[in-house]
């Protein structure tokens, strides 16, 4: 990707920053009458379709019998699963031994580890266990061979031989039969990929991990119902299957982004590949313990769902999305990105002014359909660890740890929109636990 490239995502980041500064603060410069009952009528509205999106969820279960039942052998596809390892001595070799665990014909079942320039034990963990594993294939890149994540794994491409492509984090752990009842809800879907819901291992470590397991089940209810209302829904890195053919026609993976998944998710919804979500059984994972960690990797999030918005803002809103498909992705842009800076100016604007915020009802029920969707979400029957106690203090708890995105995004785009951009990507420490 051109420079010239990088300098228009920092122009459209200043300008997305100024529109989101302008709709701020006009009321506070301007006594517009009536202005009060138009956020009520935004409110209203936000509220409807949030709430739709979340109800399309209670038919999820409906059908669940037929998408867990196994398949037969001779029915299932020549899978290749892709681990980019950076410097996962803690966790590698317990996933190489799962993986050798995991229910599928061996004779279908390719497993690559990437080995990213890892400088501590990797390479030695690694070796070993390719002698214990002789179907164990390693592939090894220099620590400056560049693009990230996204490098490693479009290397790898030109290794594998199946007609899918599973990727995985070094510290995911599935049960045993994840595979066959995976594939089976990929046939009965003609899905072109799908995602695991994302569930997190060390749950009860601290109040962080807790609440970020809350989180994710959020996200999984939010994802699911904008599938079956909008058919957009969205990889989440871990857990994320995709058909090799479709994968290699959109370009594989981008390695000029912080977020290759999310950058992968709107190049699918271009080409009309739908991404399926399925809720059980999860892809589990290691929640970050504290808050440095937390507040780098929401900062590369931010920075990554920012940057394919501007990316691919122009042909999303072509005749290659239906009109669903960009209200859908209009009201979701809005809501995770514009309000966070738009309620956080007009807080700072309302205390300068001595006066009551402006968008205050607009950004409570933002939250408010997040704490429903949390209970919801966490209140689920599902696999894997469950959340324990969810009672009225953990809502509301879970909304005010939620509120850090209200500083992260503002944070982010104004980064973007001032200073000079590399592309770095920064990995997340796996403890093992």
């Amino acid at each position: 990707m051109s420079n010239g490239f990088y300098k228009n995502r920092r122009l459209k980041s200043l300008l997305f920053f100024a529109a989101c500064l302008f709709v701020s603060t006009l009321p506070h410069i301007f006594d517009f009458n009536y202005f009060f009952y138009f956020t009520i009528a935004i409110s209203i509205f936000i509220a409807c379709y949030g709430l739709n999106v979340i109800s399309k969820n209670f038919n999820r279960e409906i059908n669940i019998a037929d998408y867990d039942k196994k398949i037969t052998d001779d029915k299932l596809p020549i899978l290749d699963i892709l681990v980019a390892a950076r410097d996962e001595e803690n966790v590698i070799e317990r996933l190489v031994e799962r993986l050798f665990n995991l229910e599928y014909p061996t004779n279908k079942l390719n497993i690559y580890i990437i080995d990213d320039g890892s400088v501590d034990k990797t390479p030695l963990i690694l070796e070993r266990l390719s002698r214990e594993f002789n179907k164990l294939k390693i592939i090894r890149r220099s620590s400056n061979a560049g693009g990230g994540k996204s490098g490693a794994l479009n290397y790898a491409l030109k290794f594998t031989q199946g007609e899918w492509i599973l990727i995985l984090d070094a510290d995911a752990q599935l049960k045993k039969d994840t595979l066959s009842r995976l594939f089976n809800f990929v046939y009965k879907g003609s899905w072109s990929a799908v995602q695991l819901r994302k569930s997190v291992i060390n749950v009860s470590k601290n109040f962080l991990t807790t609440c970020q397991s809350m989180e994710m089940a959020m996200d999984a209810i939010f994802q699911y119902g904008r599938l079956s209302v909008a058919g957009v829904s969205e990889l989440r890195g871990n857990g994320q299957l995709i058909n090799k053919e479709v994968l290699l026609k959109c370009g594989s993976f981008n390695e000029d982004t912080v977020t290759d998944d999310l950058d992968l998710s709107l190049r699918l919804l271009l080409s009309k590949a739908e991404i399926g979500i399925l809720w059980d059984p999860p892809v589990m994972e290691e929640a970050v313990e504290n808050i440095s960690a937390l507040f780098a990797q929401r900062q590369r999030w931010a920075e990554g769902g920012l940057q394919r918005f501007f990316d691919y803002g122009e042909q999303l809103f072509s005749n290659k999305t239906e009109f669903i498909q960009k209200f859908d992705l209009s009201y979701f842009f809005i809501l995770q990105y514009a309000l966070p800076i738009i309620s956080m100016v007009d807080l700072i604007l309302s205390i300068a002014l001595f006066e009551p915020p402006i968008y205050w009802l607009i950004s409570t029920t933002a939250f408010t359909l997040s704490g429903i969707a949390v209970w919801y979400g966490s209140s689920c029957k599902s696999e894997g660890p469950c959340l324990q106690n969810l009672n009225l203090v953990m809502m509301l708890v879970s909304l005010l740890y939620l509120s850090h995105w209200f500083v992260v995004i503002p944070w982010v785009t104004i980064k973007m929109s001032i200073f000079p951009k590399k592309i770095l990507w920064k990995k997340t420490l796996h403890t093992g636990v």
